[in-house]
């Protein structure tokens, strides 16, 4: 069974602390984080979409696997939901600055 605290995942989308990045890399990194946090949320609902077909059709008799991976998804989802409401907050907080 795999941890799925935010911890866990958040350690999942971002990069270990001890990579050494380049500047030149670095301009890449928002949108490199921000495509690979998307993939590894769509990855998490396909997951739990193939886990509830399985279900269905009686491929799987494990319902408890099938509610950990809805779980896992829907955790997935919210997180990212949260952080794009934090980065429009953001966003708008600047647009508001005096110039």
């Amino acid at each position: 069974m795999s941890d799925i605290t935010l911890v866990s995942h958040l350690k999942s989308i971002i990069p270990a602390q001890g990579s050494s990045a380049k500047p030149a890399e670095a301009g890449s990194g928002f949108a490199e984080t921000l495509k690979s946090m998307i993939d590894n949320v769509n990855q998490t609902q396909l997951e739990a979409d193939q886990a509830i077909a399985k279900v269905q059709t009686g491929e799987s008799k494990n319902l408890h696997e099938v509610m950990i991976a809805m779980e896992k998804a829907d955790i997935s989802l919210r997180l990212a939901v949260q952080m794009r409401n934090k980065v429009i907050d953001a966003y708008q907080e600047i647009m508001r600055m005096q110039v």
